[in-house]
């Protein structure tokens, strides 16, 4: 994993459009518009109210269909759950406009790329891979937050069809929203965010569905506390958006869910056998590891 450069110059976006103008798209086009670097912005979207809520929160200046997008737009951001990319990308590919460049804020990106590949044919160069690693539990156009990206690190995954200055593009983009820009390839990046990022989403949702099949739910949840929210804050997220993401990185998801298995298993057969020290040295080592994160960030 490389950083990219820093402060890479770059005019303003003349015409942005934003599929899916949520927490991920609608903040981007916030944070471009804080900047000055965007002229118009176009949504796309399936929700009419959705994209009139957009208009109200001045995150967009007019909503249109994919093809208008196409046609249109400069710089196309694709804020929609992954699994909605291919067809999305084959609605766009024989209207775009000569020179656009489309990036995403997927958070799996193997799949994308193929999906991108397979709908854009000869013209899947214009598609910068990216992945912003930032998000919430809120959901649709109020949750957008101009601010969402400061600090925060955006993985780009570039690839070998890109043009230096189509990167480069994207990069400044990111850059404008006050992001760090850091590049790897799709594969590393999907075993990693599996791990980081997917499974935590994938473990709080599961924890939470227990909870509440359980037949002394609200009993449970009356007395939740500061540990129950704080574990489970993001298993409020978008079940449409969380479910293409699991699917989309199967393979690394159930890889690493061998792994966390391993260590449940672990930890399980030191309650069962009273085995504090054993219990113990898991917890300390969780407790460093944490620790040492959060100092770091």
């Amino acid at each position: 994993m490389t950083a990219a450069h820093g402060g890479t110059a770059s005019a303003p976006i003349l015409v942005l459009a934003v599929v899916g103008v949520g927490l991920i798209g609608g903040s981007f086009a916030a944070a471009l518009r804080r900047a000055g670097q965007v002229g118009q912005v176009l949504g796309v979207g399936r929700n009419g109210p959705t994209l009139q809520r957009a208009r109200e929160l001045g995150l967009i200046d007019e909503a249109v269909d994919a093809a208008q997008a196409a046609a249109r737009a400069d710089l196309i951001m694709l804020a929609a759950p992954v699994g909605s990319f291919g067809a999305i990308l084959a609605d766009m590919r024989d209207h775009l406009k000569p020179g656009a460049i489309i990036t995403d804020g997927g958070s799996t990106k193997a799949q994308v790329v193929q999906a991108a590949r397979a709908a854009l044919g000869a013209r899947a160069g214009c598609f910068v891979p990216g992945h912003p690693i930032a998000g919430g539990e809120k959901v649709g156009p109020d949750a957008a937050d101009a601010g969402l990206y400061t600090g925060r690190n955006v993985i780009l995954t570039p690839l070998p069809e890109n043009r230096a200055e189509d990167v480069a593009r994207v990069r400044a983009a990111w850059e404008a929203c006050g992001a760090r820009v850091l590049e790897m390839d799709a594969d590393t990046h999907d075993q990693v965010l599996a791990s980081v990022s997917h499974m935590p989403h994938f473990l709080a949702a599961v924890y939470v569905a227990q909870v509440a099949r359980s037949a002394d739910s609200a009993q449970r949840l009356a007395v939740a506390g500061s540990g129950f929210r704080d574990f489970t804050r993001i298993a409020a997220g978008s079940a449409e958006m969380w479910r293409d993401i699991f699917l989309s990185n199967r393979s690394a998801m159930m890889a690493e869910l061998g792994q966390v298995r391993a260590v449940l298993d672990e930890a399980e057969r030191a309650l069962a056998a009273e085995d504090g020290a054993a219990l113990e040295q898991l917890l300390e080592e969780a407790a460093r590891c944490r620790r040492g994160w959060k100092a770091g960030h």
